[in-house]
């Protein structure tokens, strides 16, 4: 056995008896504190026999571990992830109560529920030194990523790894361009803030459609095309159907119109990954990608990368631990929020605590791990999303205290990507950006007393509930904790509506952005049509303090766009004009003149006021950090890429729309000799992916 690799064994040993003593040592302390659990016989033994029963029940608990834990996990790979995330627990006491039943002599004893809590500790404690030696040690923590490396190459029978630079696309999604700068300049995000300091990587905004939002830029950049995506839902007369862009079944038909629109597979077709995505962008491999979750059957395992991280219980037991303690902390916040009487402010009770949670921990661990697994694996091109920042901005506000806190923990998630970038087969270029940003300001109904739906209603002379409905909230992680949980995400009754209430307005909300259709006439109304079924519906809606404008048809000039006190201009006579566009930037037309011509606009497209000087609009949703529409920071998010790139865009040349992006990341893959993305006129079907294995990745350590 050479020197090196005799060092690298005799560190493995070393760090196993570390944490095997320290094991037996908590469970020496547990025996001591908890009633229902003894080391001993019941006549009695000395100390060192009773610490040498905790040795053995340890060492057996630990090798069980090993060896059955991924098993027991595989076999319940169907069981929905979040079930699987609790039932972790019961399973580790079970090991447990086994480990215990080899101790000679049957000193070892527990009751069920106490095993379950001694095993949560136990694994905790282990995890947490194996970390802490890992961590502390960096020869330890290179050895321990290139022996990742050397497995992950020996599975693969691959070798050395291609001598070509892969590529990781990391979305920190609703990070705006310049809370990002914000937040660089006061460390709160070293990691960028040093590949920006060290001119490794260059910083570039970039603008969105008018549809600021997840579903719009991400199936652009993936897929090269958001064509006819007006908004996050919408109304589609033809099918009579609500399309909303993170239930499973729309991502699902949206990719494949973008596919049958572009003739490709998108981004991802060639040995590319898809984590975490409302979209596969054509990727071989998928896990946590909405838009294959509405299937069904054996030929489904988008949840496979569940199981490759709950595979190793300690991961299992510390990202539950930091998922109570992510609930506790929103609690404490939202209560604080409440006394302080914090404005504005929205309600942060029900499920959302346990929502922000999965967005923040689990879907941040589990994402951050495949991704890890990718690079041990050397893929050419992956593309993650990670929403935690989305969530807690929409409900804490996008410049919040709370938010901050989340950025920083995204930062460490860099920073641990970049430290396995040095231990993988095949150098990685790793690109950071945002698909939006978001927008400051109290709701439409909190400043106003009534939602969009109840003023829609008024101005169509039906009458308002007194205690309207709210709408529900875009934010993605939803849509993910309703996939792991194998619920359906159809949004209440928007799916199809009665035949008795056609003749009814159809009111959907996209953040500041609404939609307005007439379920009962087949084609997109003209504004003629709409004055005389509803003579004071576009006048109370244009005149409405927190309306910005409207776009409608109209029969004699086409597009053209409402404003307040009658303003009323052709949409093609804007360019260069004041108007109702005015507040919203010099690009503001073109972005509303795209939309016009999508087929499935609404009849009334309603943008909510925006303040230029504050930046704030005012949402249509229950959110006081929003996107979606025109206005402020949420159309202007970033792309962060290493020098070795080539610029973007040239120099005084912005960068506009989705689409674009999607160019750019396909110019810098072939720079890189990686994947060229081909034309694919088959409709390319993404296939599961369960190889990779994130079991040795511990997850990150929330205390901070």
């Amino acid at each position: 056995m050479g020197e090196g690799r005799w060092r690298r064994f005799a560190g493995t040993w070393w760090r196993s008896i570390a944490v095997w003593a320290v094991s037996t040592v908590t469970m020496l302390v547990l025996a001591g504190i908890l009633p229902d659990f003894q080391l001993q016989s019941d006549n009695g033994d000395s100390a060192t026999r009773i610490a040498v029963t905790a040795a053995l029940g340890a060492g057996a608990f630990g090798i069980l571990s090993v060896l059955v834990w991924p098993l027991l996990v595989r076999a319940l790979l169907l069981v929905p992830a979040l079930v699987l995330g609790l039932v972790v627990f019961f399973l580790n006491g079970g090991l447990l109560l086994f480990a215990l039943a080899l101790v000679p002599d049957g000193r070892g004893e527990a009751n069920p529920e106490t095993a379950v809590v001694v095993a949560a500790v136990m694994s905790a404690v282990a995890s947490a030194t194996g970390g802490a030696l890992a961590v502390r040690d960096d020869d330890a923590y290179r050895r321990r990523l290139y022996r990742l490396a050397d497995r992950r190459r020996r599975r693969g029978s691959a070798g050395a790894g291609p001598s070509t630079p892969g590529t990781v696309f990391l979305q920190l999604d609703g990070v705006g361009h310049d809370v990002l700068r914000d937040a660089v300049d006061q460390d709160v995000m070293p990691t960028v803030g040093a590949w920006l300091g060290a001119g490794t990587h260059r910083l570039t905004p970039w603008r969105t459609d008018w549809s600021s939002q997840t579903g719009a830029s991400q199936l652009g950049i993936l897929h090269g095309s958001n064509y006819d995506v007006p908004a996050f839902r919408w109304y589609e007369k033809d099918t009579r159907e609500i399309q909303v862009s993170n239930r499973p079944t729309s991502a699902a038909e949206l990719q494949r119109r973008a596919i049958e629109h572009t003739g490709d597979g998108g981004l991802l077709t060639l040995d590319g990954a898809s984590r975490g995505n409302l979209f596969s962008g054509g990727a071989e491999q998928v896990a946590l990608v909405l838009s294959v979750a509405a299937r069904r059957g054996k030929e489904n395992r988008s949840r496979a990368g569940y199981f490759a991280y709950f595979s190793d219980p300690a991961n299992a037991v510390r990202t539950a631990l930091s998922f109570v303690a992510e609930v506790g902390r929103e609690i404490g916040q939202s209560t604080r929020a409440r006394l302080t009487r914090r404005r504005p402010r929205v309600g942060r009770g029900g499920l959302y605590p346990f929502i922000r949670a999965f967005a923040t921990v689990v879907e941040r661990d589990v994402v951050v791990a495949a991704v890890i697994g990718d690079m041990l694996a050397g893929r050419s091109a992956v593309y993650a999303d990670l929403v935690a920042y989305d969530e807690v901005a929409h409900h804490s506000g996008p410049v919040s205290r709370d938010a901050e806190k989340v950025l920083a923990r995204l930062d460490r998630s860099l920073a641990l990507l970049a430290k396995v970038a040095e231990h993988a087969p095949r150098p990685y270029r790793i690109v950071v950006l945002s698909d939006h940003g978001q927008s400051p300001g109290e709701t439409f109904r909190a400043r106003y007393g009534l939602g969009l739906q109840d003023l829609v209603r008024a101005g169509c002379g039906l009458p308002v509930p007194r205690r309207a409905r709210r709408t529900h909230s875009g934010a993605e992680a939803r849509a993910a904790v309703r996939a792991a949980l194998r619920r359906p995400v159809e949004e209440g009754d928007e799916k199809h509506r009665p035949a008795s209430r056609r003749s009814e307005p159809i009111v959907l909300a996209s953040g500041n952005l609404g939609l307005v259709s007439f379920p009962d006439v087949p084609h997109r109304m003209s504004k003629e049509e709409i004055d005389a079924r509803h003579p004071a519906l576009l006048t109370t809606l244009a005149n409405h303090p927190g309306i910005g404008f409207l776009l409608v048809r109209s029969e004699e000039h086409g597009a053209v766009v409402l404003g307040a006190r009658g303003a009323e201009i052709p949409l093609a006579d804007l360019d260069g004009r004041p108007g109702p566009l005015a507040d919203f930037g010099a690009h503001a037309a073109d972005a509303v003149r795209r939309t016009d011509s999508f087929p499935h606009t609404a009849d009334i497209m309603v943008n909510s006021w925006y303040d230029p000087a504050e930046g704030e609009v005012l949402a249509f949703e229950e959110q006081i950090g929003s996107h979606g529409g025109l206005g402020g920071a949420q159309g202007h998010p970033f792309l962060l890429a290493p020098e070795a790139f080539s610029p973007p865009v040239a120099k005084g040349v912005e960068l506009v729309g989705a689409q674009q992006v999607h160019h750019v990341l396909r110019r810098w893959l072939r720079e890189g000799s990686g994947p060229q993305v081909p034309l694919d006129k088959s409709r390319h079907e993404p296939a599961p992916d369960a190889s990779f294995t994130a079991a040795t990745v511990t997850p990150q350590d929330d205390s901070a």
